[in-house]
């Protein structure tokens, strides 16, 4: 996806389309992987949305602030995952991307704590393939899933492209993404790509719309590109207005006592 900067590509209606229609999401929106798949059909877009300016390095999305210290990723899995993730929520002209707003990191926090090791979750067997309305029982843990799963978009990466999934054209790593998505990569013993995609795609959009303090949505401009005003004391001034009252959005972090 090319930068909000340059004007030679169309934009990317289907994302706009989600900002504007998706208000529901952003209430539903907590930590954990459970708010289901926020982008339904997955991301499509054709060849001149996708393509880099001639003028522009092939991923200049990569732009996270690596001070921000990774409690379970290696670097080479952070910048692999922010990769990804920016070719599912990419930067346009409606505000930043997955990797300005540093959904990797969110990842990466999820996945070190105990949601990333399916704590408080029903762990016995058998675990059988889910019918589709269900969903595969796994028999391993979700940082194991999401872990593998990058590992398979960096060695389909270099047996495609013989290039690491970072290096490679946006467009590329797209159609990467997409085989993904479809269940056409397996990611280990027999668990496929789709898996591993529908988890990331969801925690991808967890870290655009969860609040601050949890890794992503940085500055809150996830929250700002929905007007949506995150954690308000109170509403008393404003309740009885009728006109949309646009609001500084306000995270957990800022009622914490200093």
């Amino acid at each position: 996806m090319a930068d909000k900067n340059t004007n030679n590509h169309t934009p990317d209606h289907s994302r706009r389309r989600f900002l504007k229609y998706t208000g529901t999401a952003i209430g539903g929106v907590v930590v954990g992987g459970v708010i289901g798949s926020a982008v339904s059909g997955g991301f499509k877009k054709d060849a001149s949305q996708t393509s880099p300016s001639p003028t522009t390095s092939p991923n200049p999305q990569v732009t996270a602030d690596y001070n921000q210290a990774p409690m379970f990723f290696n670097q080479s899995q952070l910048q692999i995952a922010e990769a990804a993730a920016e070719r599912i929520f990419p930067k346009d002209d409606s505000g930043p991307g997955a990797a300005e707003l540093g959904v990797a990191f969110f990842i990466d926090h999820q996945l070190a704590s105990p949601w990333g090791v399916n704590a408080r979750t029903y762990r016995m067997g058998p675990f059988v393939k889910g019918e589709v309305t269900q969903g595969d029982y796994l028999s391993i843990q979700r940082h194991e899933l999401i872990t593998m799963g990058l590992n398979s978009l960096e060695e389909t990466a270099k047996t495609k492209y013989t290039k690491g999934f970072v290096d490679i054209k946006p467009e590329e790593q797209d159609a990467i993404l997409t085989s993904m998505e479809k269940g056409e990569i397996s990611v280990v013993n027999g668990i496929t790509g789709k898996t591993f995609f529908n988890l990331f795609r969801v925690l991808v959009m967890e870290g655009v719309y969860s609040d601050p303090l949890y890794g992503g949505n940085k500055n809150m401009a996830g929250w700002k590109m929905r007007k949506y005003p995150g954690n308000q004391m109170t509403y008393t001034n404003m309740i009885d207005k009728d006109q949309f009252v646009v609001m500084e959005p306000r995270s957990l972090h800022d009622h914490f006592v200093h």
